[in-house]
């Protein structure tokens, strides 16, 4: 019988250690990273033994993190990211090295009782260097499910691990100087010459980005081949990243450059399509590799330096970071996870403490007491991360001043779920008009600015019954769902259909799918946002181009007319993509043709 090809036996291991390890950690409230990283344990050579090639697996794998920077890198428009320049260089500056200055210190007095594994001050140089960096798979894939990336918190723990890509850079510069022999001069020559070669790969992706790029992906677009333009997006990703790693840069860092240079394209949306499916394999084998990448017979032989080494560096740098972020005004309840995300150690310490053992900086029993180190903080921070939103989390939202809860019987017509921007206008026209409404929000801020303005918003989360039930929902005439989030927002749908048959529901609708989800539900009354606000702005151009107001004006109902019917004729197809992009493409399609006709007619006449 043939033999099972081991490339084929390992990805069955793989998958189906995630496949079972996964959903059980996320069904006991651990989260996915965690089943990753105890899956990599399970079947590392420290646990069943069922894979042996952690380091070839880990690089590989490192690509999740390389694919994951560029569609970060999507979402920062140039411009953004300039404005980011402050936190980057000043906030992330001073965490590392006000980080690796304390790290180097504590480990340097560790070294006084362990000089077989800390000794010297070159070790613990290298050590503090390695460990200041944070873990960006896992910190920002977290930052990510908890939708924390745009808030003050994400924003600036963006900044730091952003910063320490960039010092990546330097730190391996400084190791092959450290393991240099004494009196051993460093060829100047050759320095300069990686320098100019540092500066031509950047100048190279930058002017590309802006030259090459989107004519590239329009002609490759054209041919209407998906799988190419798939292809053509790994290729983008792995040319940038191969690029840097050529100069001896992260690859990280190229990809997300090369996703900003691409963040104003009209491929956006599709690239981050395509790429999200690979993406999230990607990281997920990432995990699995770091938890294969624990050494327990590391932790075996000396527990505890190994205890006191997690320990300590990840205090020292919980201490610090927590003091930076209020120093950077991160919102309080936001700073505990922030500063445990940063606290962990990383996935690039792996490279640089890799890298010292082989050009003679650390031993190999300091090298492997390292990365073990680093690989069980990252082990341990989902875990703290669990036990911060159990017992943390709670004080700290309890502590917040918040309005008391609506408690007084409501009896107004009109009931407004939600005062941000969108049920403001509603209750301010309302309120000119003379008809009564009563507003209900969860958020305390906008409730204090609200009444601060003279409104009267009652403090409440509409999607609980007994609160809609007070708010008068049994007696009034419509509900204005006007909630930012998409789930909230059906979910109030769904208890308005079941106990309060009689409200006619006026929704607003945050995208295509949340409209298809409603008009699913039965709400006919449902507004896009910005879609009358584009239709304005788009007679505006009109008009300044030479049309009418009123030719203007015209064809901005006809379109409006036309985009609502080519909606009512996707709805059907909404959950069935491929379908739903050839109804989309053949509605733009008729309506262009239809606009030519027109115009050569007018032409003729002219």
């Amino acid at each position: 019988m043939e033999q099972t090809p081991s490339w084929l036996a390992n990805s069955f291991i793989y998958l189906s250690a995630a496949v079972i390890a996964v959903p059980l950690s996320k069904y006991l409230g651990l989260g996915a990273i965690i089943g990753y990283l105890g899956a990599g344990l399970i079947i590392g050579p420290w646990g069943l033994g069922l894979v042996s090639e952690v380091r070839d697996v880990l690089h590989f794998a490192e690509f999740g993190v390389v694919l994951m920077l560029f569609l970060i890198g999507l979402e920062l428009e140039p411009r953004r990211l300039w404005s980011l320049r402050r936190p980057i260089f000043g906030w992330g500056s001073t965490q590392l090295l006000s980080c690796a200055a304390a790290l180097f210190l504590g480990l340097y007095a560790l070294g006084l009782f362990f000089p077989a594994q800390l000794g010297g001050w070159k070790t613990p140089l290298v050590a503090a260097l390695g460990l200041a960096l944070s873990s960006t798979a896992i910190a920002l894939q977290v930052m990510a499910e908890r939708n924390l990336l745009p808030t003050p918190g994400g924003q600036a723990g963006f900044s730091i691990l952003l910063l320490q890509d960039v010092a990546a850079i330097p730190i391996l510069a400084l190791l092959p100087l450290l393991g240099a022999e004494p009196g051993q001069a460093a060829n100047g020559d050759f320095r300069w010459a990686e320098l100019l070669k540092i500066v031509g790969v950047v100048a190279v992706i930058v002017l590309g980005g802006r030259l090459l790029l989107r004519p590239l992906l329009r002609w490759i677009a054209r041919s209407r081949t998906p799988e190419i333009f798939t292809a053509a997006a790994l290729l983008l990703v792995v040319g940038t990243a191969a690029l840097m790693q050529r100069v001896g840069l992260s690859m990280g860092l190229g990809a997300f450059l090369a996703g900003v240079l691409l963040a104003e394209s009209e491929f956006r949306r599709e690239l981050e399509t395509d790429l999200e499916p690979f993406k999230g394999l990607l990281l997920g084998l990432f995990f699995i590799a770091v938890g294969m990448s624990i050494d327990l017979s590391v932790l075996r032989a000396a527990p505890g330096l190994m205890l006191a080494l997690v320990a300590g560096f990840m205090a020292i740098k919980f201490v610090l970071i927590l003091a930076l972020t209020r120093l950077m005004r991160v919102p309080a309840p936001e700073r505990p996870i922030i500063t445990l995300l940063l606290a962990q150690g990383g996935e690039f310490a792996f490279v640089v403490f890799q890298t010292a053992s082989g050009v003679g900086v650390l031993a190999t029993p300091s090298a492997s007491l390292l990365i073990g180190a680093v690989a069980l903080s990252m082990l341990l921070s989902p875990l703290l991360l669990v036990a911060v939103d159990k017992l943390l989390a709670p004080r700290l939202a309890a502590a917040r001043a918040t309005p008391a809860e609506i408690s007084e019987p409501q009896d107004a017509p009109v009931l407004i779920a939600g005062f941000g921007r969108y049920g403001q206008i509603v209750a301010r026209m309302m309120l000119a008009q003379g008809i009564r409404s009563t507003a209900l929000d969860h958020e305390a801020d906008m409730i204090e600015a609200a009444r601060s303005f003279g409104y009267r918003v009652h403090y409440g989360d509409a999607t609980r019954l007994d609160l809609l039930r007070i708010a008068g929902a049994a007696t009034a005439k419509i509900l204005v769902v006007a909630v930012d989030d998409k789930e909230q927002s059906l979910k109030i749908v769904d208890l308005a259909h079941a106990h309060f048959p009689q409200l006619q529901i006026v929704a607003r609708a945050r995208d295509v799918n949340h409209w298809h989800e409603l008009r699913e539900r039965g709400v006919v009354l449902v507004q896009r946002e910005l879609f009358e606000s584009s239709l304005r702005s788009a007679r505006s151009v009109l008009e300044l181009m030479g049309q009418t107001p009123e030719q203007a004006r015209e064809f901005a109902q006809r379109f409006r007319q036309h985009n609502l019917a080519l909606f009512e004729q996707m709805r059907p197809h909404y959950k069935d993509r491929k379908q739903l992009i050839a109804v989309a493409k053949q509605g733009r399609q008729q309506l262009e043709e239809q606009m030519a006709q027109e115009r050569a007619q007018r032409e003729r006449k002219e």
